[in-house]
């Protein structure tokens, strides 16, 4: 069956696959420690009773017709305080699309910059950057983040594609990593993008950037998050932000996104989403509308929201460091923000005393599955080289009293590796 060129080239995914592993021996009955997911268990962390309340009244008022294509008026309006208060930057209603997630969103801002064969800088291991480049037909400039920069990209690894490049896509706090942008960091890429924009004349594409700051709220400890608008005002005309309900209030299944950036570019997103329909329900758009005022309600949710999750990463991380104490082959990047902690099981080409050779970074994910019942992410499935000896752990449904456990699954079969 001849279907078309981008169904037939489209890479499925690896979570997916692995997904499917871990509910297929989950159904034959075995524990599996189930780190994969970048979701939330709401039996652990349920969204904030406020804005629950507030969809079960939207809903008994009837708000189930068709919203604005752009998103409700109200909705942008609320959106556009939030935005000022919480964040210090200035966008009017005619700024901002609502969308059901953020998915959408980063599709339209694809869609609506880049032309077929347009180069695309982003980053690796890094969430979907390489998929929503194959849909519109872009040509890779795929920069191999390095650990000692914490899976971040820098300056100096943009700099050589700078010239050749139609938009970049970053995000902070990152998925898969757990990590952030340093102040200077951002900075000098902000500088550089400045810098190539005023080489480039009026009538050439100028080069933007698409800032994912879904995780904004969840940093940790002395962490800040950054903007490249508020560090550099001038990249105003040239930066499209993501973001959405989905991490800072556990609700991943409530869909509303929302995008913030030049209205000109914002109506072209409008148009191709218009065509599509990925429109935030309505009465989840009331419901926000008259959340996001409470402050104080949001400012309690995120005390004790941040605290657990941060105490799953912490205690994680310590379990990992104590095993590399130990001399296992395992490392963890201390945790910055979101829900992720980045971790490293360097074990590929290394033999189990049974025999059994880990030929490679697949059959190393394979035997953690298998003899730890651990199930994690890694990083090549995000984009990186098949041998990379980091993963991806996802604490949104970890329940914290299993963590020790978990980590004495780990160390036996760790143990079982020899040269351990």
């Amino acid at each position: 069956m001849k279907l078309s060129h981008l169904s037939e080239t489209l890479i499925g995914s690896e979570i997916v696959k692995l997904g499917g592993e871990i509910r297929e021996k989950i159904r034959q009955g075995e524990k599996i420690y189930n780190f994969t997911v970048g979701d939330f268990d709401p039996s652990i962390f349920p969204i904030p009773s406020a804005l629950e309340e507030e969809i079960i009244t939207a809903y008994r008022q009837h708000f189930t017709n068709y919203p604005a294509a752009e998103g409700n008026l109200d909705l942008r309006e609320s959106l556009s305080k939030f935005i000022k208060e919480w964040e210090g930057l200035e966008y009017g209603t005619d700024e901002i699309l609502v969308a059901s997630g953020g998915r959408p969103l980063i599709y339209a801002t694809f869609r609506a910059i880049c032309d077929k064969g347009d180069k695309i800088i982003y980053a690796v291991p890094s969430w979907n950057n390489n998929h929503y480049t194959h849909f519109v037909e872009g040509e890779h400039l795929m920069i191999e983040a390095k650990a000692e920069d914490n899976f971040m990209p820098t300056a100096a690894s943009i700099k050589p594609f700078i010239k050749e490049a139609t938009l970049i896509s970053l995000c902070s706090p990152q998925n898969p990593t757990g990590t952030t942008f340093s102040k200077e960091a951002l900075e000098a890429i902000c500088d550089l993008v400045l810098e190539e924009n005023n080489r480039r004349s009026d009538d050439q594409k100028k080069l933007y950037i698409m800032y994912d700051q879904m995780y904004w709220h969840l940093t940790y400890g002395k962490i800040e998050h950054y903007n490249p608008v508020s560090l550099r005002p001038a990249l105003k005309p040239y930066v499209i932000f993501i973001d959405a309900i989905s991490k800072v209030f556990a609700a991943t299944g409530v869909r509303v996104g929302w995008s913030m950036g030049p209205a000109t570019i914002i109506n072209k997103m409008k148009a191709i989403l218009g065509h599509i329909g990925t429109w935030a329900p309505m009465a989840e758009q009331k419901a926000l509308t008259r959340f996001l005022p409470q402050r104080t309600e949001i400012e309690n949710y995120l005390v004790h929201f941040k605290a657990a999750v941060a105490e799953r990463l912490q205690l994680i991380f310590e379990g990992i460091q104590a095993l590399k104490k130990e001399g296992l082959p395992v490392d963890a990047i201390a945790p910055e923000a979101a829900i992720y902690l980045t971790i490293k099981i360097d074990a590929a080409g290394k033999k189990t005393k049974n025999g059994k050779t880990l030929d490679n970074q697949s059959s190393v994910t394979a035997y953690i599955l298998d003899e730890a019942h651990i199930a994690i992410v890694p990083f090549y499935a995000f984009g990186s080289k098949k041998d990379n000896p980091w993963y991806r752990l996802s604490v949104g449904t970890c329940k914290i009293e299993e963590i020790p456990d978990m980590l004495q699954s780990l160390k036996k079969a760790l143990e079982q590796i020899e040269g351990a």
